[in-house]
């Protein structure tokens, strides 16, 4: 289509074309791709991939002598890198562009398709010869010959978009053909997909986890969850096997990747779908490295965002403070990618990186949402909240944890008789005993119920942001009993030490400072100011976090032993919550997670992460 405000073209008008109905293929018989070609809207326009995988598995992870890579070495290598397309898998990864053939073009005459605009230097064009693609320069000649029959381009973004002030995705091509009068141009704009996060109405297909090496007892005890774990997501009908971190012992798998995807029109109506992985934007944390090493290669592509601020809270930038919100219409606003939410201390004002929530929020498409997860030792949203599908006109409900009905399942055992009953069934471990106290004596803590009164609050304030952001009803919430104790007394009934679990003969001792010891980072402590041994953050789970689980199937969920007071030979908490999730359609499976991840203020969700079937368009179709 010439540019507007030309005369009726003539025969040798040039028209490049682009899916700009996102159909998935380029029309260029009809005009299904002519109309708005030369903007860009959220209903119509072509859509080009950041072209960030390793198709070929070209990308190496060690120097010339054998040395491990930079991170910043690591994150520069991809497709789009070099100048050539890596195969089939690479050429599938290009968006499609045609000219329509000009009949009537001249001898002698020549044309040239180049990116230009803000756009140019974050795009890179291919041309199709004789069945092979070959780069195409801006000075490159499209021969008289090649007018005629039209030909075929492919472009991809060199990068993801990362700040939308500097870079919004688009890409502008221009087809300029030169010969027989004034040269003639056509433009066409695509947008370069954003990088998504998954929400829970996609279905599982594969489970990650970190494999702890080591003979230590948290090695043993974390290996025995790994097989535990393998097992429950193969009984769930998860074909892929689980896919195991090994290298740098970090055992929560949860925060340093958020797994996402980008995605764009393909052949026959079905999507082209790219992983990316997010690196949680904590580049001191070397779990984030295996990454590239291990994770990278043909259609899965690792996004490293930028460091965070001096003054950002270091556990708040774990992947696990992340979650998405499923797709749904409000007051005529459409999310139909779903929206993301992170937690921040509203009580010193730290948020999660600045680079990362640009990142998020530069994508256009999942407007995220910060919640007050102050009251938290880690900090993170799964700790108290999780979205879950359900058989109803929107989709899916809200679940969120609720302290109210774990206390009162312990102020009616009292009542029965039962106070005399230790509040923890688990038993010892290997190198940690288990914690003795009776339901009579927690229930007569001041500040076992100070604790959960205030994590009652918070959880309603934040429930009230969600219901006023989604339109969710009390009708569509699942409250799953839970409890919340302080740090400052809570480690010590429940492992009987303060000291830090070992990972085995390597002294891993972060693994808890991976998730809270912020101080030790030179963190901001809950009053805003520098960080200390002493410093204290209010909360965390007491009995292992039912929310705080993994969404295996629509109807499977996996969540964490609970190991509650056993009254006639039931685990009362257990009960509970198989009840409450059986009402919201899910039949609840177990997982001991005590020694591994609860002791550490996570559970079975923390210590774990899922790749997620990205098959369904995140633009609207009609």
């Amino acid at each position: 289509m010439a540019e507007a405000g030309a005369p009726d073209a003539p025969a040798q008008a040039p028209d490049l074309r682009a899916d700009v109905n996102r159909d998935g293929s380029v029309d260029v018989e009809g005009t299904s791709d002519s109309a708005g070609e030369n903007t860009w809207t959220a209903r119509r326009g072509a859509i080009v991939l950041p072209n960030v995988d390793d198709d070929a598995k070209r990308c190496p992870v060690k120097d010339a002598r054998g040395r491990p890579l930079s991170d910043a070495k690591l994150a520069r290598c991809n497709d789009a890198s070099d100048t050539k397309v890596n195969g089939a898998r690479d050429a599938a990864d290009l968006a499609r562009l045609k000219t329509v053939p000009l009949a009537g073009t001249p001898a002698g005459s020549h044309g040239t398709v180049k990116a230009i605009g803000t756009g140019a230097e974050k795009a890179r064009l291919f041309i199709k010869r004789a069945g092979r693609w070959s780069l195409l320069r801006p000075a490159d000649r499209l021969s008289a010959t090649e007018l005629r029959a039209g030909v075929e381009l492919g472009v991809e973004a060199t990068d993801v978009v990362r700040d939308a002030r500097k870079w919004n995705g688009e890409v502008k091509v221009r087809l300029t053909v030169t010969g027989g009068g004034t040269p003639r141009s056509d433009d066409v704009v695509l947008r370069t997909a954003p990088v998504l996060t998954h929400h829970h109405l996609q279905r599982a297909e594969e489970v990650l986890v970190t494999k702890v090496k080591g003979a230590g007892a948290y090695g043993r005890d974390q290996r025995k969850f790994v097989k535990a774990l393998a097992k429950q997501v193969k009984d769930a009908g998860i074909g892929k096997p689980l896919t195991t971190f090994t290298e740098y012992g970090d055992p929560w798998a949860q925060d340093f990747v958020e797994p996402a995807y980008a995605s764009m029109p393909g052949p026959g109506g079905k999507q082209r779908t790219m992983r990316v992985m997010i690196r949680s934007a904590q580049p001191d944390r070397d779990a984030g490295r295996e990454l590239f090493e291990k994770l990278r290669g043909p259609d899965v592509g690792v996004v490293q965002v930028g460091k965070p601020a001096a003054n950002e809270e270091w556990t708040l930038n774990s992947m696990g403070n992340l979650e998405t919100i499923p797709p749904y219409t409000l007051n005529g606003k459409s999310y139909p990618a779903g929206r993301i939410i992170q937690g921040y201390r509203a009580d010193s004002g730290s948020k999660p990186a600045k680079s990362m929530r640009t990142f998020l929020s530069s994508q256009g498409v999942q407007a995220p949402l910060l919640l007050d997860t102050s009251w938290l030792s880690v900090g993170h949203v799964d700790e108290f909240v999780q979205f879950l599908p359900a058989d109803t006109e929107r989709g899916w409900r809200i679940g969120v944890a609720d302290p109210a009905a774990g206390v009162e399942l312990l102020r009616k055992a009292q009542r029965d008789g039962h106070g005399g009953t230790k509040m923890f069934s688990v038993p010892s471990g290997s190198d940690v005993p288990a914690p003795k106290e009776t339901i009579d004596q927690v229930l007569a803590k001041a500040s076992f119920h100070a604790d959960n009164k205030v994590a009652a609050e918070r959880i309603k304030a934040n429930l009230d942001i969600l219901k006023r952001e989604t339109g969710v009803t009390d009708a569509e919430i699942v409250r799953v009993p839970g409890l919340y104790t302080r740090d400052s007394d809570a480690r010590e009934d429940l492992s009987g030490s303060r000291k830090l679990r070992r990972m085995g003969p390597e002294n891993l001792e972060r693994f808890s400072q991976l998730r809270g010891a912020d101080e030790a980072r030179g963190g901001r402590d809950s009053a805003g100011g520098a960080g200390g041994a002493a410093a204290v953050r209010p909360n965390s789970a007491y009995v292992p976090g039912a929310v705080n689980g993994v969404l295996l199937s629509p109807t499977r969920y996996l969540a964490p032993k609970q190991w509650g007071p056993v009254i006639g030979g039931r685990d009362i908490f257990t009960e509970a919550v198989n009840s409450v999730y059986a009402k919201a359609g899910f039949t609840t499976t177990y997982i001991d997670d005590w020694y591994t991840y609860h002791l550490g203020m996570g559970e079975v969700h923390c210590g774990t992460n899922t790749l997620r079937d990205a098959r369904a368009p995140w633009w609207p179709t009609a």
